[in-house]
């Protein structure tokens, strides 16, 4: 089993959470269950699923094949946009927790605030509720806006743990890490190598590896590190996994930093904020 030793971030609930976690999106049966069993033996100890990759039940398996204590993971999972009225957001988590056979989740997000249909407020509700019942430790959002903060913290007097976004450097969201970091709320990037292809091929990226000697999906979650995001790789290869951890025994100098400032663009984001593309979550 990998010995890295990934940092942690603390939570505004007293709670903490690795800096480098595990994305399970499209990972599913039974080779999905190998792939996440692959990740935890390897050191990861963070998560990432959602009621709609419907996966739940594969990372649950995972979790009980891997052999590493339940007490050590931090599994999260996400509540979809169809479900935000209270009851439904209520037993939809119970219904998480059936799919994947456990006692309860360490993190549970809205996984998108669905503006259109004005709920989100009632949906953080039901997370809140679902908290103090134990059916989750900790609550989040994702993709969440300024607007959208304010008014479940106004409605509810609870701040969100983490708001899960679009991260990386293409698309580094400066305003949203400066308001979320201001409210104490952990910013974790949902595609931090974006593009894959197209950012780590990137000139500016390819020169800072080069220089320090990594690759450069390392130098792109090294930049998300130093810029106190937490990261959700994906990897289904064990040769990655291990790769994309490895990001603690070097630092990226000011220089390589401001030079990755400059690679921002305003077409850098890859899922736009169009409902229609949302209606799945």
């Amino acid at each position: 089993m990998s010995k890295i030793a990934v940092p942690e971030l603390k939570l505004n609930d007293g709670g903490a959470i690795p800096v480098i976690g595990f994305g399970t999106y499209m990972l599913n049966g039974s080779s999905g269950v190998e792939g996440i069993v692959s990740a935890i033996r390897n050191g990861y100890r963070l998560l990432d699923s959602a009621f709609n990759y419907e996966n739940e039940g594969a990372v649950g398996a995972a979790i009980r094949k891997a052999g590493v204590p339940r007490h050590e993971l931090v599994v999260t999972s996400k509540l979809p946009g169809r479900h935000h009225r209270f009851d439904e957001a209520i037993a939809t988590v119970e219904e998480s927790l059936y799919r994947a056979q456990l006692d309860y989740y360490d993190l549970y997000l809205i996984h998108w605030p669905n503006p259109s249909k004005d709920l989100y407020s009632e949906a953080w509700s039901a997370l809140v509720e679902a908290r103090k019942r134990g059916l989750v430790r900790s609550i989040g959002v994702c993709n969440f806006l300024p607007e959208h903060l304010k008014r479940i913290i106004g409605d509810s007097g609870v701040i969100p743990v983490i708001n899960q976004v679009e991260l990386h450097p293409y698309f580094p969201q400066h305003e949203q890490l400066t308001f979320d970091r201001s409210l104490g709320i952990v910013t974790e990037a949902w595609s931090p190598l974006g593009r894959a292809n197209h950012l780590m091929q990137d000139p500016v990226i390819q020169k800072i590896a080069g220089r320090v000697g990594r690759t450069a999906a390392q130098v792109i979650l090294r930049w998300h590190v130093q810029l106190g995001a937490v990261s959700l790789p994906k990897a289904a290869s064990p040769v990655r996994q291990i790769e994309n951890l490895s990001v603690f025994d070097f630092e990226l100098s000011p220089e390589d930093m401001a030079d990755i400032a400059t690679l921002a663009r305003p077409d850098g984001r890859t899922f736009d904020q169009d409902p229609a593309r949302y209606e799945e979550f």
